[in-house]
């Protein structure tokens, strides 16, 4: 009796690494990533500008308190108090609706319309071919009926 062979651990992740979606995968976290520096660009030099023209240009300066006195040194460590960052929320907040924008508008939208378009250009094809088809079917149709009539006419005779 010979028994199936399992494949090997090797193999197993050679597999793996050879989908189709774990390198798409990998290619979106490196975009991902430089994305990541464009966005904070955004943030820093267009956004935190905007609304500097309110209050302060560093939006990470913004904060409450919740239990007073709140002393925070220059170097970002609480010497006092409890503080509540609320500014640095906001900015990563920020940050997270312009990529999403940014992701949904210039990648998620064009591609939904590419593959519609697709679909579109497919079913038009498909019902094309689903008529010529029929059309076939139909003169075979008429063939064999005319057939069928020549051979009842030539056997009244």
């Amino acid at each position: 009796m010979s028994e199936k062979k399992e494949p090997s651990v090797w193999q197993g992740f050679k597999a793996f690494l050879m989908r189709g979606n774990v390198v798409d995968l990998a290619v979106a976290v490196v975009i991902g990533a430089a994305f990541t520096n464009i966005v904070n660009s955004v943030v820093k030099g267009i956004i935190n500008p905007l609304v500097g023209a309110i209050g302060t240009k560093n939006l990470d300066s913004y904060s409450s308190c919740l239990k007073s006195p709140c002393v925070v040194a220059k170097d970002g460590t609480v010497t006092s108090g409890i503080p509540i960052m609320w500014g640095s929320v906001l900015g990563a907040t920020l940050s997270f609706v312009i990529t999403a924008a940014v992701v949904y508008f210039l990648m998620v939208l064009p591609m939904a319309k590419y593959l519609a378009r697709q679909a579109n250009r497919k079913a038009a094809r498909e019902g094309t071919k689903e008529i010529v088809e029929v059309s076939e079917l139909e003169v075979l149709k008429e063939i064999r009926d005319a057939l069928v009539a020549q051979r009842g006419a030539g056997h009244n005779e």
